[in-house]
């Protein structure tokens, strides 16, 4: 029960999160797109917090803003990339045979590019933009969950109260809803926990790099992008953004790894209160 009660401030922190970027519209200070040339590059103050970039834009109000864009648009992702590798995984280590071999082995091609440079690569020949990116990490992403979800299932297979649910003429629909999705559901969403992080800055990266959401979308990585040439003279620009995805990476991270110590029955013994 313990494991649960620290789970509580960080399930908070991240619910605080999803709060912010469902309500952005309605927490910017300022017009996140509306340009004054005459503010370009102020430094924080009173009126602009986090100051402005160099189009005289709120920097504040456009990361409260993108909020919206890169956590919504990496959880969107994550949830698709997590429910299909996780049926394929389940359905291949359920039916076996030809299919497991051929979608298996389909995976493995996809796992032996790095996520990153495949992700660039895809990217690149979609032409870019925020959905193209997203195409291109959800082809690289899903082979990690079927993979997972595939051994668990084989797991559940060998044991006694899977034989006795086949036995009984229980269907494969059955099996699926009743016996193997609610005994995998917690490795997944671990796993689904500890990726939102890896997600969120593998979009950031591609925008970064002019492949992901474009201008003038308020999106973290992009408007990093749009900073990085005033590092020196208007650092504000890049380290607001940045800090900002620091932040929302280190509490997804943190929920994961807590989430973690209550699924996995082998880490609760070795901890010391």
């Amino acid at each position: 029960m313990k494991f649960h009660h620290a789970l509580f401030p960080y399930l908070a922190a991240v619910i605080l999160l999803l709060l912010i970027a469902i309500f952005s519209p309605w927490l910017t200070p300022q017009d996140p797109y509306a340009q004054d040339l005459a503010q370009a590059l102020m430094p924080p103050s009173a009126d602009h917090l986090l100051g402005t970039d160099r189009y005289g834009r709120d920097i504040l109000s456009r990361i409260i803003i993108g909020s919206q864009t890169t956590l919504c648009a990496s959880l969107l992702l994550l949830i698709f990339i997590a429910l299909t590798g996780s049926l394929i995984g389940a359905l291949c280590g359920l039916k076996g045979g030809r299919t497991d071999i051929l979608l298996m082995r389909f995976a493995d091609v996809f796992l032996a590019f790095p996520e990153m440079v495949f992700a660039i690569a895809v990217a690149g020949i979609l032409g870019g933009g925020l959905i193209q990116a997203a195409i291109a990490l959800a082809l690289i992403g899903w082979p990690k969950y079927a993979r997972l979800a595939r051994g668990l299932v084989l797991t559940i297979r060998s044991t006694p109260y899977f034989a006795a649910a086949r036995m009984s003429g229980t269907g494969k629909i059955g099996l699926l809803c009743h016996h193997v999705f609610p005994n995998i559901a917690g490795p997944i969403l671990v796993t689904a926990a500890l990726n939102v992080g890896t997600i969120i800055m593998e979009l950031a990266g591609l925008s970064f790099l002019g492949l992901g959401a474009m201008p003038p979308t308020a999106e973290w990585g992009a408007m990093m992008n749009n900073g990085r040439s005033m590092l020196q003279t208007a650092p504000w620009v890049i380290l607001a953004p940045g800090t900002a995805i620091f932040i929302t990476v280190a509490t997804f991270n943190l929920l994961g790894d807590k989430l973690r110590d209550i699924f996995d029955p082998h880490q609760q013994p070795r901890r010391k209160d």
